[in-house]
């Protein structure tokens, strides 16, 4: 063709090999990141991602710091010492509040002292406007075991407060212990002798003797007090099912003191031959 022309331009040699050789050095580290790769996840496959754990849902309708705001005005309202009477005053001052009386109107007598000794809430009961009375049972040294009730709300800031005086109250209502009816008595020879021997291991703390007769899935937790059983008098079956008995069973401990106690017991039967589930609580609740 008339009027071409042919240019030569002149490059280093180890520009042409690197650009001749580029393309086949990244297809090979392709190549080869992709099986390192391979042998990473068949070595050490990679576990799901563990789920957020949630914070355990307090139990319906309870209040914890409640019932404790609760324990401590008792224990501030009964304790006192007639020689410091504004010992008193001072620690019921941080309850007190608008339209009450400063100490809540208690006066110390004029002679002697009290010492709250412990504080339990035995009852709860919820009141008109979001309040909640509380019977605090509290032994003293000096009148004995009392019960107050008090009457506890939340601001609107979630901030706890007295809702008024406390009243002292009766106990709750109790009456004389009963056993329950309508039990059928356990007649199996068999079950009966692995209940008492389990039972005679647990009380007296013989974990490697007692786990001849826990079943695979069973959770036990000793008593700190060892105990030697004498007996066990009876033994029931706890329901219709027939998976859970009672044994009354009398027990000594070191010092001699003797004692008639019952234990509730999950019972199991694997290939002919009785095993124990539970005895009495789960240790893991």
């Amino acid at each position: 063709m008339a009027g071409a022309r042919v240019t030569i331009e002149r490059q280093p040699m180890w520009r042409i090999r690197l650009t001749r050789e580029l393309p086949r050095a990244l297809l090979a580290g392709a190549s080869i990141a992709g099986l390192l790769a391979s042998a990473r996840f068949a070595i050490a496959p990679p576990s799901p991602a563990a789920p957020a754990r949630e914070r355990p849902a307090a139990a319906s309708g309870m209040d914890l710091a409640a019932e404790g705001f609760a324990q401590l005005f008792v224990r501030r309202y009964l304790t006192w010492e007639a020689n410091e009477p504004e010992a008193r005053q001072r620690g019921l001052g941080q309850f007190a509040g608008t339209g009450v009386e400063a100490g809540f109107g208690v006066q110390s007598p004029v002679g002697g002292e009290e010492q709250v000794q412990w504080t339990e809430v035995v009852q709860e009961r919820e009141a008109a406007g979001g309040v909640r009375v509380y019977t605090v049972a509290a032994q003293t040294d000096a009148a004995g075991l009392v019960y107050l009730a008090v009457a506890v709300r939340r601001t609107t800031a979630g901030a706890l407060q007295m809702a008024g005086y406390p009243a002292f109250v009766g106990p709750p209502a109790f009456g004389p212990a009963s056993l329950a009816g309508g039990l059928r008595e356990v007649d199996d020879p068999a079950l009966r002798t692995v209940v008492e021997r389990a039972l005679r291991n647990y009380l007296a703390g013989s974990a490697s003797e007692l786990e001849a007769d826990l079943g695979q899935q069973a959770r036990v937790s000793l008593p700190d007090q060892p105990l030697a059983l004498e007996a066990m008098p009876r033994l029931d079956w706890s329901g219709e099912g027939g998976d859970g008995v009672i044994a009354t069973v009398q027990a000594q401990d070191a010092r001699g003191a003797r004692y008639t106690l019952a234990y509730d017991l999950d019972v199991v039967q694997v290939a002919g031959r009785w095993e124990i589930a539970a005895i009495e609580m789960d240790p893991d609740r």
